[in-house]
């Protein structure tokens, strides 16, 4: 027996198609092989087209079928990943009124800061453990204030996976987890957050009927079947954020682990049977794949936006069309740890929640032409994005978190030694790779669905760790003198 996991993001549509029994990966797609396209109509906005995504899931379930030649009628259920804090409104016929504002979009802030003021701090963030900050809730509020005809003709506000599920399964559904980490939970009244709803004006019935994280969700309808090769009534049995879901495939569900990921976009993400808080909100905490109304289970999320995307940028404008992720390694270690004296702010991609949504934008330091060259600015984009991670672990390590280990996939920048051995010379933990990825564990938790396992922690607990990166002793003091240096530079962009 076998299930599918697909990871939906905003560069592309991963998926995995993995042997229930075992955990053994049999096939691993992706769709595009470039980076998904995003319109910004304004600056500061981030768009996409949620067709597009569904379009991606139908090739890759192609792909996956016929590379592994596995019958439909054999894979028992698929599970879903996806991008966070996303915004997709559909009609009453399940059609999507306008593009998806996504989570890198700026426009909702001030929606949702004035919301937080006027639904009282301590309040808010004792029922909800966030401000509506520029999350889901803040980007239905701006519909509704600035695009109030598209506002009346929503049915259904949803997240980008719950949109997957939606087209899967002809149902309109969402998770605890989901409207968690739009600002819409009540943790104290274990029910959608009325005190936000109010507040905002927004309209309760446009949130859909809610279905457990990881459980029977639907059955895929004879029109997705045709559409994308699954048998019908193959089980949706898993749905959650990137960013828990990741965290899950790697394990991390008991209170004290964490999972780390660099990809567009760059995550701490720590568990905790707290419902902790930032007043600061620095970070975030949102409900966990695995919480519910017996167990607290709450992810503590520190995000950063210009990771991926700032390397991307690098490689795109500086590099030659044929350089590759692995060439920038290897440019990046002939440099000198602090590109002497060569530093990057990587914060271009939209308001940073870490900086308490400040907007600071992207800035090359200490640039000098007579010694510069392009391999010093690919070795100091890579130790700027190693830096903020470091600034916003030491964040989350002041608020308890513990960093003696950290967990990570083999893939995105954590296949970078510059990257990993930065960081983890400078925080002091041990970063694990593990054989994984958010679609082979989104495939993995679905089989639980289908009771082809018998928890989570036996379906995601035959992990193999490729690889430990330790600190480098030897290395802390030029690597604290350059941190240092790039510090001073973020405290004075922040004026």
């Amino acid at each position: 027996m076998y299930t599918i996991g697909y990871d939906i993001g905003s560069s592309s549509v991963k998926a995995a198609l993995v042997e229930a029994a075992t955990g053994k990966v049999l096939a691993r797609v992706q769709a595009p092989q470039e980076e998904m396209s995003m319109q910004s109509p304004q600056s500061g906005w981030a768009e996409q087209d949620p067709e597009l995504w569904y379009q991606y899931v139908v090739e890759t379930t192609e792909q996956l079928l016929a590379r592994t030649q596995v019958p439909s009628s054999e894979v028992k259920a698929v599970g879903i990943g996806y991008q966070m804090h996303g915004l997709v409104l559909v009609d009453a016929d399940h059609k999507v009124i306008r593009p998806s504002i996504i989570w890198c979009d700026g426009r909702a802030v001030s929606t949702g800061e004035q919301a937080f003021v006027g639904i009282g701090q301590e309040r808010c963030l004792s029922h909800c453990l966030n401000s509506p900050g520029n999350f889901t809730a803040a980007k239905l509020k701006w519909v509704a204030d600035h695009e109030p005809d598209n506002y009346a003709r929503t049915a259904h506000a949803m997240l980008p996976g719950d949109y997957i599920a939606l087209r899967l399964t002809g149902q309109a559904t969402t998770t605890v987890t989901g409207l968690s980490e739009g600002v819409l939970w009540d943790f104290k009244q274990n029910q959608p957050a009325e005190l936000v709803l109010e507040e905002m004006g927004l309209d309760a019935d446009k949130l859909c009927p809610r279905v457990p994280a990881v459980g029977q969700q639907g059955t895929v309808s004879e029109t997705a079947a045709r559409e994308t090769g699954l048998a019908p009534g193959t089980i949706v049995g898993y749905r959650a954020g990137d960013q828990p879901n990741n965290a899950m495939s790697l394990n991390v569900i008991r209170p004290g682990e964490v999972a780390a990921t660099a990809g567009t976009s760059g995550v701490v993400y720590g568990v905790t049977d707290r419902r902790s808080f930032d007043p600061g909100q620095r970070v975030n905490s949102f409900a966990h794949v695995n919480h519910g109304p017996d167990q607290d289970r709450i992810g503590i999320l520190l995000c950063i936006n210009g990771t991926g995307i700032a390397h991307r940028w690098i490689r795109q404008q500086v590099c030659s069309p044929a350089t590759t992720y692995e060439n920038m390694e290897r440019i990046a270690a002939g440099v000198p740890i602090g590109s002497e004296g060569l530093h990057f702010l990587p914060f271009g991609n939209g308001p940073e929640r870490m900086l308490q949504n400040r907007e600071v934008g992207a800035r090359l330091l200490g640039l000098d032409f007579n010694r510069h060259t392009r391999d010093h600015l690919v070795r100091a984009g890579i130790e700027g994005v190693a830096f903020s991670f470091v600034y916003g672990m030491r964040v989350m390590q002041e608020l308890g978190v513990s960093l003696s280990t950290i967990r990570v996939g083999n893939d995105n920048m954590f296949q970078s030694q510059v990257f990993a051995s930065t960081i983890s010379t400078l925080t002091g933990a041990t970063i694990e790779v593990h054989n994984t990825n958010g679609a082979v564990g989104a495939a993995l938790a679905a089989g639980v669905s289908a009771g082809l396992s018998a928890d989570l922690p036996e379906a995601v607990g035959r992990q193999e760790v490729l690889s430990r990166i330790t600190p480098q002793p030897e290395h802390r003091e030029a690597l604290e003198k350059a941190y240092g240096i790039w510090a001073a530079a973020l405290k004075a962009a922040l004026g």
